[in-house]
């Protein structure tokens, strides 16, 4: 319990990142179930306004309002569904490497135009002299 030696740790790296992502993903849905509630009673407070409280009684106005934050509501459904699974961590970590791999590639080629303008034994000869 008191010991002096460091003890490795139970969770390696890549179950630490699986159990971030997960919990990423329990906060993104749990955010999109509350967007839904908010968004119900919303609804329902909306219509009690214009047909009970007679505000704008003349004109349904609180259709074009539930339709917005309906239209509003489906965009973070993709956002959480869609769009995380086809652009998440995965693809992040794809197009990092992609990066990395060009960038790569540029400083060889640069180091390559390098040699080729300044040849080292040519520096090597001057350094002699």
């Amino acid at each position: 319990m008191f010991s002096k030696e460091k003890k490795e740790s139970e969770i390696n790296i890549q179950q630490h990142e699986l159990l971030e992502n997960a919990q990423l993903r329990i906060k993104q849905k749990k955010r999109l179930f509350t967007h839904f509630v908010i968004f119900l009673i919303g609804s329902v407070f909306l219509i009690l306004i214009n047909k009970i409280l007679k505000y704008g009684d003349t004109y349904n106005w609180f259709i074009w309002a539930i339709t917005f934050w309906a239209f509003l509501f489906i965009m973070h459904c993709v956002n959480v569904f869609v769009t995380q699974k086809f652009m998440g961590k995965d693809w992040e970590r794809v197009q990092r490497e992609k990066l990395v791999k060009k960038q790569k590639e540029r400083i060889s080629e640069l180091q390559k135009e390098i040699e080729t303008e300044f040849p080292t034994s040519q520096i090597n000869k001057k350094k002699e002299d």
